[in-house]
């Protein structure tokens, strides 16, 4: 064999090797970077997505027990309210009864020998109209009770309220009573008077306003 023939050794291909080696070192660098990073981004945000959710529930629970309370609360305003009125109507009808209880019996008994006391007594539980109207007639009327010698004293009262509210009522009041007067020779003879009597809450006071009598007295000839 001849030495032109000699076989030269192949050297390696150093710059191809290097250039493999950063290829693969960027490579290498490149997935590092890539799965680092995105690790810690989603650590942080899976921390904040529980924070979050933790934190609104804790408000959706804080607005729901709101709700129950205020919901609860206002039922109780309603029911109390609802209450107060009803007890406040049954007080004012209990007191407008009373009040018509006690001044039927004030028209119905008098003296014609002490009328002054009779006819205060009328007034100072009246007002509006009918305080009027008596004020108008109690001239004449004092005149008929002095002249007649009448004398009328009360035996029995029935009451009961028709219609009421806090401000206003209707009582139906019946009076049982007996008379002396020049016509019964002066005997006591039964007689009886119905009326219904309008009532107002003034100030606290049930005053009578109006006075309707539907049938007038009846008494024994």
């Amino acid at each position: 064999m001849s030495n032109d023939e000699t076989a030269t050794p192949t050297e390696p291909d150093t710059d191809s090797g290097a250039d493999t080696a950063v290829e693969m070192t960027k490579v290498v660098e490149s997935e590092s970077a890539v799965d680092t990073e995105p690790q810690a981004a989603k650590v942080d945000r899976e921390a904040t997505e529980s924070w979050w959710t933790g934190r609104s529930a804790t408000v959706t629970a804080r607005v729901g027990v709101a709700a129950v309370v205020c919901a609860s609360l206002t039922t109780s305003v309603v029911l109390f309210v609802q209450n107060q009125h009803s007890n406040n109507l049954l007080r004012a009808q209990e007191q407008a009864r009373e009040a018509a209880c006690h001044y039927g019996p004030i028209l119905a008994d008098y003296d014609s020998k002490n009328l002054d006391t009779y006819f205060k007594a009328v007034l100072d539980g009246a007002v509006g109209d009918w305080k009027k109207q008596f004020e108008s007639t109690s001239t004449e009327l004092r005149e008929v009770l002095t002249q007649g010698e009448v004398t009328s004293e009360v035996t029995d009262t029935q009451c009961a309220i028709r219609t009421a509210d806090e401000d206003s009522a209707e009582a139906i009041v019946v009076i049982r009573q007996t008379i002396t007067s020049l016509g019964t020779g002066h005997k006591p003879k039964p007689g009886q008077l119905a009326m219904v009597l309008s009532l107002r809450n003034d100030n606290g006071s049930w005053l009578v306003e109006k006075v309707n009598s539907p049938t007038p007295p009846t008494q024994a000839q």
